[in-house]
């Protein structure tokens, strides 16, 4: 099933059932109000809102309407805990190259992970609002899974069980801001602004055999200006799982029911299919060229980020923003 929220109802929206092809939904009245509170009671809720997306999908559910996109809140308005991961080498391989900088030997065991914004997220066609171009705008088209409640401790082969949806999200980065944020040894905070995630989260099952191995095997494609930018494989060179992202992160803590977890820019050896964040090919081109050519984001400056079926359908709903300057 692919599930939404509506942009009304209070700042956790309203839920929604989305049909496969994303032209229809309906409420999920009297089952649950909002995605976070199916999430609190997945087990129970999970099956009511299945047999809710097969009547809509055959055209039988009450109360049936025309989706709208503008009309979308994110899927998680909010989240208890978003946790972000770089799970693509090739990416942290050569950003680290062009700084003169070797990968640590621990980063092929142990996931590369940080404590993301989650207290509020990007509807689907909502801007990103910043307030100036200086900060090194960029996006960053990543692949994201949301959870159920996880024990402390569990193994990779638990943690599988506890993936309940999937989806995309744009994870804004402030690049010109990272750098002095990173020096002080403390991670991330004003260079991390609030993110997007696409129109509606979906089941394991709507992807069908695209979902292996805990890994979305299908291309993230971008665009910039409506221009091509990248098709990365996102089941291409991930060096761990979904399943041992989430049990890096509950290794000493168990996590609430609609934890998101990322799995950092997608980003292939093969660097013909393009990027998914503009650092990844600022990094190729100097790397290349020994300087980069392609600017930062500006205000004006439009994106999508989509995943299609092998039949060219679009699995998730695009992710369609523009950059917009922050007025006070």
């Amino acid at each position: 099933m692919k599930l939404g929220s509506l942009k009304e109802g209070g700042r956790d929206g309203t839920l929604i059932v989305v049909s496969r092809d994303l032209t229809r939904a309906v409420k999920a009245t009297g089952i649950a109000g909002t995605l976070q509170a199916a999430l609190d009671d997945w087990s129970n809720i999970a099956p009511r809102l299945n047999a809710l997306s097969e009547e809509l999908n055959d055209g039988s559910a009450p109360g049936a309407f025309a989706l709208e996109v503008t009309a979308l809140a994110s899927p998680l308005p909010r989240a208890y805990e978003f946790v972000d991961g770089s799970a693509y080498l090739p990416h942290v391989e050569r950003v680290r190259r062009a700084r003169g900088a070797e990968v640590p030997q621990s980063f092929y065991t142990d996931p590369l992970m940080y404590q993301a914004t989650s207290a509020g997220f990007l509807g689907p066609r909502d801007p990103v609002v910043v307030p100036s171009e200086d900060f090194g705008i960029d996006l960053e088209a990543e692949v994201v899974v949301v959870t159920d409640d996880v024990p402390m401790a569990v193994t990779p082969a638990q943690a599988s069980d506890h993936i309940q949806l999937i989806g995309l999200i744009n994870d804004v980065s402030l690049r010109g801001l990272i750098p002095g944020e990173l020096a002080k040894g403390f991670g991330f905070l004003q260079s991390k602004p609030r993110s997007a995630l696409s129109p509606v989260l979906v089941t394991p099952d709507e992807v069908g055999d695209a979902w292996q191995g805990d890994k979305l095997h299908l291309p993230m494609r971008t665009w910039l200006n409506e221009a091509w930018f990248g098709e990365a494989e996102c089941g291409v060179d991930m060096q761990f799982s979904f399943a041992e992202l989430v049990a890096h992160v509950a290794k000493t803590r168990p996590l609430t029911a609609g934890t998101i977890v990322g799995s950092g820019t997608i980003a292939n050896e093969d660097t013909g299919k393009g990027a998914s964040c503009l650092a990844e090919q600022r990094t190729v081109e100097t790397l290349r060229d020994g300087k980069p050519s392609t600017p930062f984001l500006k205000f004006g400056d439009r994106l999508k980020i989509d995943i299609t079926d092998k039949t060219g359908v679009s699995i998730f709903g695009s992710i369609e923003q523009q950059i917009e300057p922050y007025k006070s």
